[in-house]
């Protein structure tokens, strides 16, 4: 307070220096005629008015301007004051945003002029300066820009609605933080904090932030029987018998002490050569008296008995012409491949193979050799290089017949060319009327026989002959331009013709699409579900011979969602009761035929479905063109 005084005090002395040298010449205040100063440009010119003054000193600077002021209007001449109209409003000390003022002068002397422009100067610096005293209005940072003061907030917090106070940011919930994954955000006062997230494991519970041990025996969580006792450990439990049993017993679940039967539950409860005997809580272990049958002898450890071969050591009796077969504990004697054993000869005699595998050993004839067999093939057949199958003769290599000839397997078989049939001897041709034949069969409209073979023709009009020259092709008019269509109307081929459809759209819908209308506006809500939002064309073409009933057009929504309803009605088209509607679950429905169409005919069905979602109804209209023509040919 004391430095502010003493700025204070020489700050009015250079005010009285400065306007001692003040001259006429002296421009008047910037921004007005009259010499007022405009605070909102004001600009620092005077260095002796830097820096912060008390309020006191505001109000001394004030009035000395203004007594220096009114001392330099009087006139030397006359003795008196020149009338001044002037007043200083001094802002008070609780309001230091108010500005000083200035109010102008009826009659400006050309002597003030100098004076007033040092008052516009010192007036402007000083309420530039005093503008951001103590923060100014603002709750955190206060600024002068331009005359005008600024506020605004430190890091963590925003501007308010006021300008004026600051609030702060939380960045958990802008997602402005810096957290991790895994990392848990928590907002504070002009900050946030990222906390590890912790998950404990199966007998562990969070507490303070740190994982601690659950006691489920204090809890009482543990599942321990009556004869036992609950024993907490680090992240579970054990339960311990109140009753303890003796060496060689073991407690079952009821707590009762059984017998430990050792030769089972041991790997090894005895040394090689010994059994094991159990005991009422003990075993025994006794030398094994290990005696071997015939075939057998024990091992070196006298463990266990173990094969003799008869056959490695030479102690067989297989005769000459036998091979030995080692078995376990014993031997056989057989004989050699294409020979059995006779018991009664005890010798080898010849296996007669063709009449022990019957069918199994040739593919035609077999015939047995000593020790072996031979296969023959019969006729039309000869002897494949395996020497068991039989491979087929092709016979048409000698062309025993006129025409063509197939080989078959063990023979062949004579054939004639398309247009023609074999005679009764087997071998030549005669011509064959296959449209009478064939009783419509070869052609789908008409059959013309011709020499060796036929032609089929097709109606004069609609229909063109296809590329196979049996059945006819449906002529495009619509896409080779043979149509007699207006450019309003849209042509659309059928079988054997063409039809000339109009797609308009009724008032108050537009046409979004070649096929499509949708709804404008509709006046109130009943208007909204009984008024179709949106119309379609379709067309379909079907023939007379179509099997009934005949499901011929799928609606339903789309999207679908659940809870959707569908109601389908055929409002128009169906007078003959041709057709009929039927749902296939809540949001899909068919139009179907149920009644046979025996001559071609047109429709136009209006199909309407009103779907029903969310507790209202939109209502959709599908105009179906149907066309059933004459079955293709």
């Amino acid at each position: 307070m004391q430095h502010s005084t003493c700025v204070c005090c020489r700050t009015v002395a250079h005010i009285k220096q400065m306007a001692a040298s003040k001259t006429d010449s002296s421009p008047p205040c910037k921004g007005s005629s009259s010499g007022h100063q405009n605070v909102s440009s004001c600009k620092p010119q005077w260095s002796g008015m830097k820096g912060t003054f008390a309020m006191g000193c505001l109000v001394e600077v004030m009035l000395s301007l203004i007594h220096l002021c009114l001392s330099c209007l009087t006139d030397p001449d006359r003795g008196q004051v020149t009338r001044l109209e002037a007043e200083a409003t001094i802002p008070p000390v609780a309001s230091p945003s108010q500005p000083l003022r200035i109010v102008s002068l009826e009659e400006e002397q050309d002597k003030c002029k100098g004076m007033w422009e040092l008052i516009c100067v010192v007036n402007a610096n000083v309420f530039c300066n005093f503008l951001c005293i103590d923060n100014g209005p603002c709750k955190h940072i206060c600024n002068v820009v331009e005359g005008n003061v600024v506020c605004s907030c430190l890091s963590g917090y925003t501007i308010m609605a006021d300008g004026i106070s600051c609030e702060d940011i939380n960045e958990c919930v802008t997602d402005t933080h810096t957290c991790q994954r895994r990392e848990h955000c928590l907002n504070t006062v002009g900050s946030f904090k990222c906390l590890q997230e912790l998950s404990c494991q199966p007998g562990y519970e969070l507490k303070d932030g740190e994982c601690v041990d659950i006691d489920e025996c204090e809890r009482g969580t543990h599942s321990c029987k009556v004869n036992f006792v609950c024993q907490n450990t680090e992240g579970s439990f054990y339960c311990e018998s109140k009753q303890r049993c003796m060496d060689g017993f073991l407690q079952d679940p009821e707590g009762n002490c059984v017998d430990i039967n050792e030769c089972t539950s041991l790997p090894e409860p005895c040394k090689p050569g010994f059994n094991c005997i159990n005991t009422v809580g003990s075993y025994t272990c006794q030398r094994n008296m290990l005696t071997c049958s015939r075939g057998y002898h024990s091992n070196e450890d006298g463990t266990r008995c173990v094969d003799v071969d008869e056959c490695q050591t030479g102690v067989h009796r297989c005769g000459e012409g036998q091979v030995c077969h080692n078995l376990p504990g014993a031997y056989r004697c057989d004989c050699k491949m294409g020979y059995q054993y006779d018991a009664f000869s005890r010798s080898c005699i010849d296996i007669n193979e063709c009449w022990n595998y019957p069918g199994r050993l040739c593919q035609h004839t077999c015939e047995n050799t000593p020790g072996s067999y031979h296969c023959t093939c019969s006729s039309g057949f000869h002897l494949s290089y395996d020497g068991k199958h039989c491979e087929d003769v092709n016979e048409c290599d000698t062309s025993p017949c006129s025409q063509e000839c197939a080989n078959v397997y063990g023979s062949y078989q004579c054939y004639c060319r398309q247009g023609f049939q074999l005679a009764e001897d087997g071998h030549s041709c005669k011509d064959i009327d296959e449209c009478t034949q064939s009783a419509g069969i070869l052609c789908t409209f008409r059959c013309v026989n011709v020499p060796g073979s036929y032609q089929c023709a097709c109606p004069e009009q609609g229909y063109t002959m296809a590329a196979n020259g049996r059945t006819c092709r449906d002529i495009d008019e619509c896409a080779i331009g043979t149509h007699n269509c207006s450019a309003a109307e849209t042509c659309y081929n059928i079988q054997g013709s063409f039809r000339c459809l109009s797609f308009e759209c009724p008032s108050n819908y537009r046409k979004v699409s070649d096929m499509r209308c949708e709804r404008i506006s509709c006046f109130n809500y009943l208007d909204c579900q009984n008024t179709p939002v949106r119309i379609t064309y379709y067309q379909l073409n079907f023939q007379t011979n179509i099997v009934v009933p005949a499901h011929i057009f799928r609606i339903g929504p789309s999207p679908a969602y659940a809870g959707d309803n569908i109601i389908l009605t055929i409002i128009k088209g169906n007078e003959e009761n041709y057709f009929s509607t039927r749902r296939l679950n809540s949001y899909t429905g068919i139009v179907y035929l149920q009644r046979q169409v025996k001559e071609p005919k047109d429709f136009l069905l209006d199909v309407e479905m009103k779907l029903w979602r969310q507790g209202t109804y939109t209502t959709f209209l599908a105009k179906i063109y149907i066309f059933i023509t004459a079955h293709a040919y």
